[in-house]
């Protein structure tokens, strides 16, 4: 193995100061930076924070040559690049070569690494393979290959990379210089897997504590997510986050959502163009943006030490990715909140996108899916179970820094749950997955169950009690499966087997503690339209009241009926929700900036003074705003009714029903907008019949639809008497 060789004879710590101006070390860096020096291998399992990258950057600027840096993001390289850069007076000391460069800048970087002014560079594993790169780097001096993120080539990691498996054949192509191999998550199994890749499983071996003191750790329910997420940026307003979507569209949309919600967000994704990508991320690191809303591309060695909280909108498909994406917060040693949303649905959703894969792959993925699961639903300490899953002792029994350790959730003895679960699957041959099982335990008479005639079954529903429902029974299934007394066979869809655990449990059953915990099943994505549609708690009766009057006050004066200013679904949100300006009246149900312009002002003065003489504190949610549908059924309606198109092609140019069309309809003129019908109504009816409908919606104290249509029963049809009612309230009350 070649021997590296110091440039001059001080030492690490002369360098450090020299170089980046500290006057130490942390941890274990100057032992690692010294066996480098030495010439052998070294393998570096550090978290994210605790410093790799001064593991190989400084060495690189001590030694002879170039260290050349496998990194598996473009956005790392320039990050890392621009970092040295910053430190030198020499533009040309530091470089990347990746697919996002012209071949006048390959060129340029070439004649800086020839000429001995560039000391790191960084290079995407796709670069390294290339004939004509791996020809050049033949020809130069080379000190050391780092290969950051090593993690990647393991398929037990949660980023396998197939590029990264062929590493260490090219390496050797090259020159068989020393290797550092440095990754922030890695179990005991990857990181075998990396030293035996990578031929290197002689190298000395640092690992750092997995335990970061000063982050916090909590998961949640996953019940109207994206307003827990907004009242939570609020509550930290003006500290720079992250939040971690696992789909492009939802990070689009969560973006949108928080940015109409007065938060200075911005999406960042791989299916985004470089330059927006590179300028969102910038935005991040210079604090023009607060908050950034991501996929796992998102944060790997972004070196922004401030980052307060990382919140997970989806919870991850391992722990190890969890573990990384957390810790990119508090990276000075500060505060970091770790938030996720769980609902096992999402776990059922990435078991799903298993089942095309390979066996094996499928193996890999299902026991990371049931390890997070296992945390998610754990009820002891959170820190605990990270840093044992990789393999390290955490000996305090409450670190005071986590929702588990804080808020102990209740526990119960489920020894009969577990007993009753076993013998049913055992009764059952071993052949149903866990929703039939848990129907079958609460005597849920299913179609499912009744197929397979089981609800004549012995022990079907023997176990039903009030409070123990499918939920209930799904909870002790899962619990059941981690600890270890159940199997759930993914390459069986999912069936149910009794492990030998189970069947010592059946001969000798013995207490087992339980966690009754959150429902976490009930997730809900469109948590903000739906509350923004039915209010998020109790209607205050007195200001419905008040708010009934005065509707009944201002539709006097108008000469109009009172369902013609707001209906009572408006006012009932209203009553809940407490607008008290013109931007949250328009974020109630039905009312559009029209109706709230014409009508609304008396409401908000008349809500503000409720509010303020009544001390009432508002739900935080009621600032939640949701976006506007762009895609817009709306605007179509309204653009096709102004072209005077008939509702039944309107209807098929949407792959509609003319009755969706005409819900539509009355749906954008209840919430303010005009529209012209006439062009309809005057194929349909005569105008004498139009004055007489007109007369009598005149007269209707309620915005009754099933009194309105009885009224004319026989006479008219429904759609005539609809688009009447459509034309009155537009042109009344718009």
């Amino acid at each position: 193995m070649a021997k590296i060789t110091a440039s001059v004879k001080e030492s690490p710590v002369d360098y450090l100061k020299t170089f980046f101006g500290f006057n130490h070390f942390k941890g274990e860096q100057e032992a690692i930076i010294e066996t480098l020096l030495s010439g052998k291998d070294v393998f570096v399992i550090m978290p994210t924070g605790g410093g790799k990258s001064m593991c190989y950057q400084l060495p690189a600027l001590m030694c002879e040559g170039v260290g050349i840096v496998v990194s598996p993001l473009i956005a790392l390289m320039k990050n890392q690049v621009d970092a040295i850069r910053g430190f030198s007076e020499h533009q040309g000391i530091a470089h990347f070569l990746n697919s996002s460069l012209t071949k006048t800048e390959i060129n340029r970087v070439r004649d800086d690494i020839s000429t001995g002014k560039t000391k790191l560079l960084y290079v995407a594993p796709e670069s390294l393979t290339k004939q004509e790169n791996i020809d050049f780097f033949k020809k130069i001096d080379i000190s050391f290959f780092a290969i950051d993120e090593a993690h990647c080539i393991s398929e037990w990691g949660h980023d396998f990379r197939p590029e990264y498996r062929r590493l260490r054949d090219i390496i050797e192509a090259i020159d068989r210089v020393p290797i550092i191999a440095l990754t922030a998550t890695a179990t005991p199994k990857v990181q075998q897997d990396i030293q035996k890749n990578l031929g290197m499983l002689q190298a000395g071996v640092f690992k750092a504590s997995f335990n970061r003191p000063n982050l916090y750790y909590e998961v949640r329910p996953k019940n109207n997510v994206n307003a827990e997420i907004i009242k939570f940026i609020k509550k930290n307003a003006g500290k720079s986050g992250i939040v971690y979507c696992l789909s492009r569209k939802k990070v689009e949309e969560l973006a949108e959502t928080l940015q109409v919600n007065g938060i200075k967000a911005l999406p960042y994704h791989a299916g985004m163009d470089a330059s927006t990508r590179s300028k969102h991320q910038d935005m991040f690191l210079m604090e023009d943006a607060d908050v950034i809303v991501a996929t796992i591309a998102f944060g790997m060695g972004i070196d922004k030490p401030d980052v307060r909280y990382v919140i997970h909108h989806d919870i991850p498909k391992s722990l190890e990715g969890y573990y990384q994406e957390t810790g990119r917060a508090g990276r000075d040693g500060g505060e970091g909140k770790c938030l996720a949303f769980y609902s096992y649905k999402d776990i059922e959703k990435l078991e799903k996108f298993l089942n095309n894969k390979p066996v094996s792959e499928q193996e890999i993925g299902k026991q990371l899916i049931f390890e997070t699961v296992s945390y998610a639903e754990t009820a002891v300490c959170r820190r605990k179970q990270l840093l044992h899953y990789f393999g390290e002792d955490y000996h305090e029994d409450n670190c005071g820094n986590c929702d588990n350790c804080l808020n102990p959730k209740e526990k119960f003895d489920g020894q009969e749950d577990v007993l009753a679960l076993l013998n049913s699957v055992s009764e059952l041959k071993e052949i149903f997955r866990a929703k039939y099982m848990a129907n079958f335990l609460s005597g849920n008479e299913t179609a499912d169950v009744k197929t397979f005639k089981h609800i004549d079954h012995p022990l079907f529903g023997a176990n039903k009690e009030e409070d123990k429902d499918n939920k209930f029974w799904e909870a002790v299934i899962r619990q059941s499966i981690i600890n270890g007394l159940v199997i759930k066979e993914i390459e069986n869809y999912g069936v149910l087997k009794i492990s030998e655990k189970g069947r010592a449990f059946m001969n000798d059953p013995h207490p087992i503690m339980l966690v009754r915990a959150h429902k976490y099943d009930e997730s809900d994505d469109d948590d903000i339209i739906s509350r923004q549609k039915g209010g998020g708690g109790a209607t205050d009766q007195e200001l419905f009241n008040i708010l009934k009057d005065l509707n009944k006050k201002i539709a006097k004066e108008n000469n109009l009926p009172p369902y013609v200013i707001f209906q009572e679904p408006s006012i009932e949100e209203m009553s809940t929700r407490y607008p008290i300006n013109m931007e949250e009246l328009i974020n109630i149900s039905g009312v559009g900036s029209g109706k709230a312009q014409k009508f609304g002002t008396e409401f908000i003065d008349t809500i503000r003074a409720y509010v303020e003489e009544n001390e009432i504190e508002r739900p935080d949610d009621m600032v939640v705003k949701s976006v506007v549908n762009k895609s817009g059924l709306k605007v179509f309606v309204i653009t096709r009714l102004d072209q005077k198109m008939p509702l039944e092609d309107i209807a098929k140019a949407k792959g509609k029903e003319v009755n969706d069309i005409l819900n539509e309809i009355e749906s954008i003129v209840s919430s303010g907008t005009k529209v012209n019908v006439d062009y309809i109504i005057d194929q349909l009816l005569d105008v004498e019949y139009q004055e007489e409908i007109f007369d009598y919606l005149r007269e209707m104290k309620t915005d009754s639809m099933d009194e309105f249509l009885s009224e004319f029963d026989d006479v008219y049809s429904e759609e005539e008497l609809r688009l009447m009612r459509v034309k009155f309230i537009s042109e009344m009350g718009n």
